[in-house]
Parts: C-alpha cells; structure tokens; sequence
C-alpha cells in the first residue's frame, strides 16, 4: 500500500464482534478481553485512524463527533471502572461495564423524560454518581459526584439513571437559577414523576431548602402538589360513584374549639378525608439520614395525629389519603372511602359538628 492510502485500510482487522462495532463505545479493559491490544487501540487512535480517545480508558469506535447516547454510555464506563469481568451473554450482547456508576442530574432528568430540559445530545456536561470510596476525577464533559449513600437505579433502557428525586436535587445543586430551579421542581410534581415530601426530602438531605434560588422554588412545588392531589380526590369521588362530600372545610365543637380542616367530609356518615401533602424541612439531630448525614424530621406530623385522635374521640372517621396512594392506587383509595361510608351505619352516632367554610 502507498503512503496515499488511508491508515484505516492499513490497519489488521481487529477480533470484535459486530455487536460491539455497533455499540461503538467500549473501555479498554472491554477491548483487551476481545483480544484487541493495547498497541492495538493506540494504533486505531493515531490521527487519521478510524478510532479515538473519547475519554480516559474509553474508546470511541468511529471518527465522527459522538452522539449524545455515546457520550452517556462513555462517561459511564469511565465511571465504572474498574468493570465487572467483561463477559458477553448468552445473546451475544456484551456487559455495560459501568459498575456502581449511575446517571445522575439534569442528564438524568433527560433520561426520565423532563421536557423542560435539553435533549441528551444538546447537554453540555454528564453528571455521574459513584460511591464516595471510588478515586475520580472529573474529566471533559463528565462530572464525577460522590455519595457515602448510592440510591437504587432506575434502568432507563439497559441505563443505570438516580431517581427522579435524588437526579433532581443533583440538577438543582448544579443550578443558580431561580426560575429554572422553579421550572424542574414544579414539572416533577405537575407530570407525576414524584411526590412534593419525596422532593423536600431530597433536597433537605443534601442542604439546599437554604439556597434562595430553591426557597420560593419549594413554595411552588407544594402548591403545585397540593393542587394536583385536590384535582386526583375531586376526580375520585365523581369517576367511582361516590356520595358528594362537602370540600374543603373547618369543623368546629358548637361553642368550643375549632377542630381543624379537612379536604372533604360527608355530614350524614361523619367521614373526612384528609390529604396528606406535609413535606419535611428539618433534620432530627442524632438520627442518621441516607446520605450519612440527619435524618428529616416532619414538624407537622404531631399536629396531623393530634387532631385525627381527637375527630376519632368525637366519632368522626378519618380517612388519611396521601398524594402517591391517589397516584399510584386510586380504585384501591376510591374502595377505602366507601368502606368507611358504608360502616358507618354500625358505629354510634358522632358528635355533633359545625362544618364551616375553609
């Protein structure tokens, strides 16, 4: 062959499988346990050659520029490292290699269908999270973060992604924007990806409830989730055939003290609804939390169990509803109701309440 000739017709065709020529991202430990050198690698490397260097210890397949699901699958091997053994299945289909390493933050977010952020291949840089003990160092467009915690993965496809709370709470760390900070929690809840306390709870853990781009951002996600909830008990009680309630209500001793708010009540079965949306802000000191830090105390959950006793006291049955169970299980919650209305033809009489406008 001529000087003239390209380097990738000069090159010895290399022992890989073409499945792995179509996944076109593979690290070198994956490489060497397919026979490929490494004088081998660097040789598909040189310029003009038909590989390149996309990461450190990560090879991409190909000269052209890489798409965003290379770059995901790049940095994840870069985070895994060292892999498991690299074995291929039964299928022919080779192991991900990527370790403990999950996808985490805005590409995340991506990953779990955020429409209020870019496309994966628009992202500028890949957050991965990786067991605080692992030495690595950020590189290119790959930001390593480290948790003494590792939450369980969600798979996106055959990709390890961090919940939508723990990619959230990544996101927003990463963001000094107010309004988009705003934007990405309010759509968490508003598309049902999580619950408003599971995000709280999230953020609180990792010290952010402070940050004045989340304060007011916070203020709108329990609005945002408190209205969702409402919409989701409105449509129960009309889609499943349930008597209708009063909404929205304060009930009140004649004469004495007031008995606190309830979502919906049925006068004649002396039943109410309440919905659960508190959301913890605070940590307990001395009780470890999940990311090795405190857990979350909820100041208002001795309040939510002082005035369920005392409407219990007065005969009134309180059916406690929270956001995910009208999410997840809502013929399931719908049936609980009418339990409840339906037995209340056995119990004594309650006593009697003034039932006020909230």
């Amino acid at each position: 062959m001529t000087q003239n000739t390209p380097l990738s017709a000069r090159l010895p065709r290399l022992p890989l499988h073409p499945d792995d020529v179509t996944q076109r991202v593979l690290s070198a430990a994956q490489l060497r346990a397919r026979g490929v050198s490494a004088a081998q690698t660097s040789a598909q490397c040189l310029p003009g050659g038909p590989w390149q260097h996309l990461l450190p210890g990560v090879y991409l397949l190909h000269p052209g520029p890489p798409t965003g699901q290379e770059r995901l699958h790049g940095a994840l091997l870069y985070a895994g490292r060292p892999p498991v053994s690299a074995r291929r299945t039964a299928t022919g289909a080779s192991d991900a290699g990527y370790g403990e390493a999950m996808v985490t933050g805005v590409a995340a977010l991506a990953l779990h269908g955020f429409a209020s952020v870019a496309e994966l291949g628009a992202l500028h840089r890949i957050d991965v999270l990786v067991p605080r003990t692992r030495r690595l160092r950020s590189t290119r467009f790959v930001e390593v973060l480290r948790t003494a915690s590792m939450p369980g993965p969600v798979r996106v496809g055959e990709v390890p992604v961090a919940p939508v709370e723990r990619a959230l709470a990544d996101a927003v760390a990463a963001t000094a924007d107010a309004a988009d900070v705003r934007r990405l929690l309010t759509e968490a809840v508003r598309d049902g990806h999580c619950e408003p306390a599971s995000v709280v709870r999230e953020l609180s853990e990792a010290k952010l409830l402070g940050r004045p781009a989340v304060v007011n951002a916070v203020d709108a996600l329990l609005a945002e989730g408190r209205a969702v909830a409402e919409a989701r008990l409105y449509a129960m009680v009309r889609e499943h055939g349930l008597p209708e309630p009063v909404w929205n209500v304060e009930l009140r001793l004649p004469g004495g003290p007031d008995l606190g708010g309830v979502d919906a009540y049925w006068p004649d079965h002396a039943v109410a609804v309440e919905l659960d949306s508190r959301a913890p802000r605070h940590a307990v000191h001395g009780v470890p939390g999940r990311r090795g830090g405190r857990a979350q105390k909820d100041p208002q959950w001795s309040a939510y169990a002082a005035k369920r006793e005392h409407l219990e006291r007065l005969g009134i049955t309180v059916v406690h509803l929270t956001p995910r169970k009208l999410r997840e299980a809502l013929d399931q919650q719908a049936t609980v109701v009418r339990t409840a209305l339906m037995a209340a033809a056995d119990r004594e009489p309650a006593a009697y309440v003034m039932v006020l406008p909230r």
